[in-house]
């Protein structure tokens, strides 16, 4: 067979899966134990935490679409980076990119005091500034690109060549732009990570994530400790994850063309002060001109939704000083440009005039509102 697009590979998880029955729609395989026929005689099955068929062929799905050798689907994005971690031991020096999700930032701040494994933070700018920040005891720079939630775009292929000078790890959280728009171990990185209740999943229904490396000895690593710690995803909300990225690159190019048409709409708003786009994917922030404002814009949006999720279908606005990233300290936010007057939107897939309008219409009732006081 000729090699096939990713649009068609997400299409086809999962059917010939099934050759007894010839299910199309991968069987959701629920039993946690498995019958052997004898002493050393197994289906290849044993115990579902070490291996379900739900699960592997989900797995098998996003190795292919990262372009790795092997995918781990776990029980959520947070245990995905759990499990990265477990690499890691109490003396090591990991250097983390400074705007990163609020709950990295957390998990990162517990094991530091927990285990000695200590960290330092990059503002992601420039590579000399990053290369003062290796220690003889670093082993792994960790990045989000776009980052969280300043929408920062990181040289991937520069940062490869950087990591694998000094001999580090480079991991990559692609929870933003998903392999329909960057592929991290195609560009030189090690470890790819997703919070896969976002976009891949792609519709607010579903908690899990996802770890894949190109690497046969890290696959070995992880697979060994996935079995050992457990945190693996459900088989039902394997499902799940399978039938949203059956429309993932459908889905992807919506958000982006939404987002391009809100971007510019915002841009060109005078309550704005900036917007932070990079071009590709569905997600953007922008600054309000006051903190004051944000509540009212809040209460006056019909179609966004306030919530601290994103990548689903749809809409939503988010306020990060109070939801995803209220773990950071303030001090340490607005040295680094996530101040209170930062708004974030995971842009869906409705009509884009209809969330144009709605925008238009919030901010119309926040100007109306200031004006009368």
């Amino acid at each position: 067979m000729v090699k096939l697009e990713k649009e068609t590979i997400v299409a086809q998880i999962g059917n010939k899966k099934c050759e007894k029955t010839g299910a199309v729609n991968m069987p959701i395989y629920l039993s946690t134990a498995y019958r052997h026929e004898d002493l050393g005689r197994s289906t290849g099955f044993d115990y579902t935490r070490t291996g379900n068929p739900t699960r592997d062929a989900l797995q098998e799905a996003l190795a292919v679409l990262e372009g790795g050798y092997q995918a781990f689907a776990t029980s959520s994005g947070m245990s995905a980076i759990q499990l990265v971690f477990e690499k890691f031991q109490t003396g090591d020096h990991i250097i983390s990119i400074q705007d990163v999700y609020g709950g990295s930032f957390r998990f990162f701040r517990q094991i530091e005091a927990k285990y000695q494994i200590s960290f330092s933070y990059w503002d992601g700018r420039a590579l000399s500034d990053l290369a003062l920040l290796v220690r003889p005891e670093s082993k792994a720079i960790f990045i989000e690109t776009p980052s969280n939630p300043l929408m920062r775009e990181l040289d991937l292929a520069e940062l490869a060549r950087f990591a694998k000078q000094h001999h580090l790890l480079l991991i990559v959280d692609n929870t933003f732009y998903t392999p329909v728009f960057q592929q991290p171990l195609a560009l030189g990185a090690d470890i790819v990570l997703h919070s896969a209740t976002k976009y891949l999943g792609g519709h607010n229904d579903v908690l899990a994530g996802a770890v894949i490396v190109k690497d046969p000895t890290l696959a070995a690593f992880y697979e060994e400790t996935l079995n050992a710690i457990g945190c693996v995803l459900a088989p039902f909300d394997c499902w799940l994850l399978i039938r949203g990225l059956k429309t993932l690159y459908l889905r992807m190019k919506q958000h982006q063309e939404n987002a391009r048409a809100v971007a510019a709409f915002l841009a060109e708003h005078p309550l704005v002060q900036q917007v932070l786009y990079p071009g590709k994917g569905g997600m953007i922030s922008f600054y309000i001109q006051d903190e004051k404002l944000v509540s009212p814009l809040l209460r006056a949006l019909e179609l966004f939704t306030f919530a601290e999720s994103l990548g689903g279908v749809e809409s939503l606005i988010t306020y990060p000083a109070t939801q995803t990233h209220a773990d950071i300290p303030k001090d340490v936010r607005d040295a680094y440009g996530l101040t209170n007057q930062l708004v974030r939107l995971s842009v869906g897939i409705e009509a884009k005039q209809d969330l144009i309008a709605d925008l238009s219409q919030g901010l119309a009732k926040v100007e109306a509102e200031v004006g009368a006081r």
